[in-house]
């Protein structure tokens, strides 16, 4: 179980730190994600995605030869994030991680069964030589981020930034 911390200088006097598993739940829930990489040259990229969590880690998935993949090639390190677009209410969760390539066939099954339950049957992948296959997306690779950190900042009347170290 990962340390929480609350940072006072960005909480009101009433926050206090939220719960790990309050923050898993919302990480599990929430159907869209912001993936940042790092591109070879060293600048950021950001997109949009959907992801699943599934032990212990958050799961993207991506074609080949797209930029994310292109540039997790030469830096596994990614921050997703994900909350409310507003201001005065809800939590935004930002997790800083390694993206680690899944191909264990056993384990993607398991994954593409998740996404499927989670976004419906217009997600459907089979399992084709470590990777997803869709028939009209075509090849997509899959990646874990288990959290090195992550962050938690609640918002509305008893705002509150929470970190926790894993």
């Amino acid at each position: 179980m990962p340390r929480a911390e609350l940072d006072e200088r960005y909480s009101s006097s009433a926050a206090e730190p939220l719960p790990w598993s309050e923050a898993v739940t919302r990480l599990a829930d929430a159907e869209v994600y912001w993936l940042t990489t790092v591109r070879p040259d060293g600048r950021p990229h950001v997109t949009p995605l959907i992801a699943v969590w599934a032990d212990g880690a958050l799961h993207f998935c991506t074609g080949p030869d797209e930029r994310k993949a292109r540039n997790l090639r030469t830096n596994p390190a990614v921050v997703l994030t994900t909350g409310r677009n507003t201001l005065d209410e809800g939590v935004d969760l930002v997790v800083e991680g390694d993206a680690d390539r899944v191909s264990d066939e056993v384990r993607l099954r398991g994954l593409a069964a998740a996404w499927e339950a989670k976004y419906g049957p217009d997600w459907h992948f089979d399992v084709q030589d470590g990777a997803f296959a869709n028939p009209q997306a075509g090849r997509a690779l899959v990646f874990a981020v288990a959290p090195r950190t992550a962050f938690g900042f609640d918002k509305g009347e008893r705002f509150g930034q929470t970190r926790w170290r894993f």
